[in-house]
């Protein structure tokens, strides 16, 4: 088995998430004087006139929830003449719909996978970012760096395998520990996986890959246990909301997602439990971009610096389960939620999955699509 993994990296990522995470105090900091990072932020971003409109695109589901109940009505206290507007969809549908309108965008923010990002900076979709425009990005774990500062990392998550106890250990099911464990012939009619195009689907793939000897530049023998596990259901989901669905309703027992999306689900009295299978996972990081020519381009730098707040990072913690991008101070017990064993994160090479994902869309539409049910 063929695993990548950068130690370095890792080790790197785990020291900043443990400072930020686990060695501070939990007491509030709301009464606290603001940081120099802070001060220079308002400085820099109160220069900026917003326009009076601003349109972000991101996933749905609990993000899409968060953003318009908590995320937006605080954007909109600071500026309150700020039309916001949110556009859900994958990842991979965002970047599409950003190249095509590419002559006149129609969105001015997008906050999407590391993968789909890296696609879109091929493709010349983003503005370059800058500490004079974003003064927060100094305060982003350095191991989190997009590629040309055309983007910068709000939070991520691990992947994995997620599957309900309850339904598991009533049906006599297998407890997942090896990506391999999906393709089990007693798995059959209780999985549900999405389709390549979505990250969930696509990192899953990739790890399916690397558990059999191949990896992202490899991808055969992914595809090849994706036939199995296609004979095993019904259809692919073509969203998260049909994946939660899918769990909620027990129509499911295993799903390969993120930890975030899981405990989210647990949280909500679902009885998943969530495993990093003993191949690794990959990390899922959540980017924001400005799209290139931005009809609203100073609304878009004072939010995209919004979400690097202390305030919008907690939130991403406590509500949704995903790590924090900066050294923000969380609470223990969530804290000790989001961590995991960073010695099993295996690192991608997110430009060949930028590059090849069209072609692997391709692919799994004539190879896997039809095994679907068989």
């Amino acid at each position: 088995m063929k695993k990548t993994v950068n130690i370095l990296v890792i080790l790197a990522l785990f020291s900043f998430l443990l400072a930020g995470c686990g060695s501070k105090s939990n007491e509030s900091t709301a009464n606290e004087p603001a940081t120099k990072t802070e001060e220079t932020s308002n400085a820099t971003t109160g220069a900026l006139e917003p326009e009076n409109e601003l349109i972000v695109a991101g996933n749905g589901a609990t993000v899409e929830q968060l953003m318009k109940d908590e995320i937006f009505k605080l954007f909109n206290e600071k500026y309150p003449d700020v039309k916001l507007t949110y556009v859900s969809g994958v990842s991979t549908e965002i970047v599409a719909k950003v190249k095509a309108q590419k002559a006149s965008p129609q969105i001015d923010v997008t906050i999407v996978e590391g993968g789909e990002q890296e696609a879109g900076r091929k493709e010349g979709l983003w503005e370059p970012l800058t500490e004079d425009d974003i003064p927060n990005m100094s305060k982003v774990a350095k191991e989190l760096a997009v590629k040309e500062n055309s983007g910068i990392a709000v939070n991520f998550t691990p992947m994995g395998i997620s599957y309900n106890a309850a339904l598991v250990s009533e049906k006599g099911l297998p407890v997942p520990a090896s990506w391999n464990d999906l393709t089990k012939p007693e798995i059959k009619g209780n999985i549900t996986l999405t389709e390549i195009s979505s990250n969930f689907g696509r990192s899953a793939t990739i790890m399916l890959a690397y558990a059999n000897g191949g990896s992202e530049n490899n991808m055969d023998p992914g595809f090849e246990k994706l036939k199995t596990i296609a004979s095993y259901m019904p259809t692919f989901a073509k969203s998260s909301a049909q994946l939660q669905q899918n769990l909620q309703n027990k129509t499911a027992a295993y799903t390969a997602w993120t930890m975030a999306r899981s405990i989210v689900q647990k949280d909500a009295g679902l009885e998943l439990e969530f495993v990093i299978p003993e191949e690794g996972a990959n990390l899922v990081s959540n980017v924001a971009t400005i799209v290139k020519d931005a009809k609203h381009p100073n609304a878009a730098k004072l939010f995209v610096d919004f979400l690097l707040t202390d305030e919008v990072q907690k939130l991403y913690g406590t509500k949704l389960y995903y790590n924090p991008a900066t050294d923000v101070q969380l609470p223990a017990e969530i804290a000790e939620v989001l961590n995991f064993d960073r010695s099993k994160v295996v690192q991608f090479d997110l430009e060949v999955v930028g590059k090849s994902t069209s072609e692997w869309i391709d692919r799994f539409n004539r190879e896997i699509a039809p095994e679907v049910g068989k």
